[in-house]
Parts: structure tokens; C-alpha cells; sequence
């Protein structure tokens, strides 16, 4: 009995460290290069690709509930109202916060398609709940007998947004904890941001989380470490931010995964990961089978 405790032990070290070691293929809002940006049907793709991670963000509605959309508005490039009729650029008439659930569910943001992502498919989609995105996942992943997918989760706030397109940090964060807390364990989930004074609170007040820090300036790694206050679990800058192979390393030295934003290119990707990096976010999952 001892041995096989021990075995059973030997094993799920074995496992624990292979998931750890896995190279991390993120679909950027679900895989937008070849569905509706943040919608069911591209996540539900990309999970078919295999992906380790879906990529999302997340917006809150005049009703309270967490919405996964990009822009915390109706984009005019991609959604067109109940009509048929493509919405204006006025982001304040078409700011989700001002709108319910049940109102929200009018608009269709994928028949458009997108003129950047020529090889997206057209389908009629609705903004979803991310309540909506864990149960397709969870419930696709345990029908396919795959490996449990992660998620990535962007908190689209902004100092300027507060109660105007979203509520404050602390409120916001709250709801969207609490959707994750029902639907999925804590050690699967990743919550990233561009605005440090969501990754703050969520240190403070749920400090299991994995956080990442979403950078778009040219200072350097410690400089925003140093604005950040701490040092996150995963670092994460656009790629082409003079990125270099020694910054990889210097990152990892620090105590930090790197896992660059938005890599499209498979030459792009390759180098990427020759260089080291832990993952790659990406709007063309269908990509990565490309990469060794």
C-alpha cells in the first residue's frame, strides 16, 4: 500500500510538471483571425485547435453582469444594431455600461466581419456572458476528454472609465471574481490588465490569482515593476517592444513567465519561442501547428 502511494505520488509529480513545462498557445479574444472576435463559436474553435488558453476580455453592463467584449462600447468596425444597421462610432450612445444584458443580446457583432481579419468567418453572434464562455469550455473540454483549458482574463478599466463605461476597480473586480469563483477553479484562471491599480487590488483581495502585467510603454521591466509595486507571476508586453532574447532572460530572472501580445506571424512566433518565452498570445490559433 505504501508503494503504490508513493507511485501514485511519483506520477502526479511527473504530470504536474510536464502541464508546467507546457509552451502556453493563448486564442487573442477566442482566435479573432478566424471567428467573431470574443464570441462562443470562436472559442469553441479554437478549444478544436488545442490551444491551452483562451484569451479574454471582460465589460459590465448597466445591470451588473460581466459581458466578454473588447471595448466596454459597440464597436462600429464589427456590431451592428437589431436593424441590420452598422453603430455609429459615438462610444458614449453605445457604451455597454448603459445598456442591459437583455439589450445587449440585440446587437450582432460577427455577421460584419472585420476588414483586418479577412480570413474571420461571418456569423451572427451576441456579446456572451462569461459565465456563458466557462460552461461551453468546461463542458466541451470534459465531452472531448481534453486537458482542462485555462483562461486568461482582461479587465478592460481605465482611470478615465471609472463610472462612465465601468464601475470602479473594487466593484468591478468583485463581479468578475465572483462569476470566476462559481464556474471555475482559481489555479485555471489568469487575470491580466493594463491598468496597475486593478492588479493591486487583486494582490490585496485575492491574492491566489494568477496576475499578469499587460504593458504597452517603452519603459523598462523594472521601472513598471516598480509602478506595479510587485512582482507578478507573468509579464506581459506587446512583442514588438524591443523585445530581445536577453530581456527574456532577464524576466525570467526576475522571478516572471513572459508571454508576448499580439504575435501573428509564424516567423514572429518562432523567434519568439526560440528566444524562450513561456506562451504566445495569438489572433490565428490555426497557426501554431506551423511552429516547432
Amino acid at each position: 500500500m505504501k508503494y503504490s502511494f508513493l507511485y501514485l505520488l511519483f506520477f502526479f509529480s511527473i504530470l504536474t510538471s510536464y502541464s508546467q513545462s507546457t509552451f502556453d498557445w493563448q486564442a487573442h479574444r477566442g482566435g479573432r483571425g478566424i471567428m467573431p472576435e470574443n464570441s462562443l463559436p470562436a472559442f469553441q474553435k479554437s478549444l478544436e485547435i488545442g490551444v491551452t488558453t483562451l484569451e479574454l476580455d471582460v465589460v459590465i453592463t448597466k445591470d451588473k453582469q460581466v459581458i466578454v467584449s473588447h471595448e466596454p462600447f459597440f464597436s462600429a468596425d464589427i456590431c451592428q444594431d437589431k436593424t441590420g444597421q452598422s453603430v455609429s462610432s459615438d462610444k458614449k450612445q453605445y457604451n455597454i455600461y448603459q445598456f442591459t444584458y437583455t439589450e445587449v443580446q440585440s446587437f450582432d457583432c460577427g455577421s460584419k466581419g472585420n476588414k483586418g481579419f479577412p480570413e474571420q468567418q461571418k456569423l451572427k453572434v451576441s456579446k456572451p456572458l462569461l459565465s456563458e464562455v466557462f460552461q461551453l469550455a468546461e463542458k466541451y473540454c470534459q465531452e472531448k476528454k481534453l486537458p482542462p483549458v485555462h483562461y486568461n482574463i482582461e479587465i478592460k478599466s481605465s482611470p478615465e472609465g471609472d463610472n462612465t463605461f465601468h464601475p470602479e476597480v473594487s466593484e468591478f473586480s468583485n463581479l468578475v471574481y465572483q462569476v470566476i469563483k462559481q464556474h471555475v477553479p482559481l489555479e485555471r484562471i489568469t487575470l491580466q490588465c493594463f491598468d496597475f491599480r486593478v492588479l493591486k487590488y487583486w494582490k490585496e483581495k485575492y491574492p491566489t490569482v494568477t496576475l499578469a502585467a499587460l504593458v504597452a510603454n517603452p519603459k523598462s521591466v523594472e521601472n513598471n515593476l516598480a509602478d506595479l509595486g510587485f512582482t507578478p507571476q507573468i509579464y506581459s508586453p506587446y512583442y514588438k517592444l524591443l523585445l530581445t532574447k536577453n530581456k527574456v532572460e532577464n524576466i525570467h530572472a526576475l522571478g516572471m513567465k513572459v508571454i508576448p501580445w499580439t504575435v501573428n506571424d509564424v516567423a514572429d512566433m518562432q523567434r519568439l519561442k526560440d528566444w524562450g518565452v513561456d506562451g504566445i498570445i495569438t489572433d490565428y490559433p490555426n497557426r501554431i501547428k506551423e511552429v516547432k
